[in-house]
């Protein structure tokens, strides 16, 4: 088979990428503005022998996805705002008991309902702390249909890999928004397949010991194995403990498996970055705005350079701090009241010298919002 191209919502590029990377099993239920997930997957996924259920409710579906995957299937479930609320739970239990899943928030505007129809970016540190408790997580974004298909990809693969929810942070406009696709031939792209464990039948399996790459091999629940899944600290057959040596190497174990590996786990794309003076930094759709912003005044011999985020979480603050090591002034771009602007200022080695472009209206952040602090940065002497 070859490529393929198509004209698609960022929704519709989401399914697509989820297609290729195997997916099988989709639990839901609808919420502008993700419900075009739904939509195409509840008739894509029976052609395919795969399953679509609409649950009740958010809670159900993120709870439907969690047993799916553990009977061996990769799994997705899509949301926004409430719902994504509803979810953290679910997904804080599916980070202690290592179960791949891959959830979709596409961000519109908050808290509570909201601005249902409208764009927002408000759900990053939700993102990140939304469940309780020490833990880590992985959350990718994208700005352009390409790399919506592509994150969508990495984020089935890196959960696979590290035994974790994968969270996806897309947001309305780039959800609504048609432009082209070009889907890759099959097998061109990298697929991280389910790790199952080598034990026979009838032999001890353990089902949370790493091996000594890290990761952890798995049964399908209800096959060869009988093994406990509890939400409870546990010990490496999977029973609850609260061995205080058990209990500490568990939590830690959980944390570094993701955190140690943020090198491996970052993603980005920079633009015009060698000699820049101005560097603005942003994700999702803000970064549309920044990148055309760029190159625009690059045309006028204004060095600005783009640094777009498509890893969130870990968030990468080594690369942050080498990028914008040697610039005049740092502007990020995003449409909320400064979720990433604290990281960036966390992360470099002048945090006043960091600025905030946002908007929080619902609508999508301009190049002309970005160049009106722009020139207010540079008016005084920055």
């Amino acid at each position: 088979m070859e490529r393929t191209t198509k004209f698609v919502q960022g929704n519709e590029a989401c399914v697509e990428g989820a297609l290729y990377a195997g997916v099988n099993f989709y639990a839901g239920y609808p919420i502008t503005p993700s419900t075009e997930i739904a939509e195409a997957l509840s008739g894509r996924l029976p052609e395919i022998g795969g399953k679509f259920i609409q649950m009740e409710d958010e809670i159900a579906s993120m709870c439907a996805i969690i047993g799916a995957s553990l009977t061996g299937h990769k799994v997705l479930t899509a949301t926004s705002g409430p719902g994504f609320s509803l979810k953290q739970e679910a997904i804080g239990y599916a980070c202690m008991a290592e179960i791949p899943c891959v959830i979709a928030n596409v961000q519109r505007g908050g808290p509570s309902t909201g601005n249902p129809t409208h764009v927002g970016q408000g759900d990053i540190n939700q993102a990140r702390w939304g469940t309780h408790g020490d833990h880590a997580i992985i959350a990718l974004t994208a700005s352009n249909h390409q790399d919506v298909f592509a994150m969508t990809v990495e984020a089935f693969n890196m959960a696979e890999t590290y035994r974790t929810p994968v969270v996806l942070l897309f947001d309305e406009v780039v959800g609504h928004m048609r432009e082209k696709l070009v889907i890759p031939a099959p097998g061109e792209v990298e697929i991280v397949d389910r790790l199952r464990t080598s034990v026979p039948k009838g032999v001890d399996y353990r089902p949370y010991l790493p091996r000594e790459d890290g990761r952890l091999p798995m049964s399908d629940f209800g096959d060869k194995h009988r093994y406990n899944v509890t939400g409870l600290y546990h010990d490496m057959w999977g029973f609850p403990s609260a061995n205080p040596k058990i209990v500490n190497e568990l939590l830690r174990h959980l944390v570094d498996k993701i955190e140690n590996n943020v090198d491996s786990i970052t993603r980005y794309k920079e633009y015009f970055l060698d000699d820049a003076q101005y560097i603005l930094i942003s994700y999702g759709s803000s970064a549309r705005s920044a990148i055309h912003m760029a190159k625009n005044r690059r045309e006028k011999n204004e060095k600005i350079g783009v640094l777009e985020l498509q890893s969130i979480w870990p968030f990468p603050s080594e690369l942050v701090r080498e990028k914008c090591a040697n610039a005049k002034a740092v502007v990020v771009v995003e449409m909320n009241m400064g979720q990433v602007l604290a990281q960036v200022k966390a992360a470099v080695d002048e945090p006043n010298k960091v600025f905030l472009a946002n908007r929080i209206d619902g609508k999508l952040i301009t190049p002309t919002d970005i160049k009106g602090l722009l020139r207010v940065i540079q008016g005084r002497g920055i």
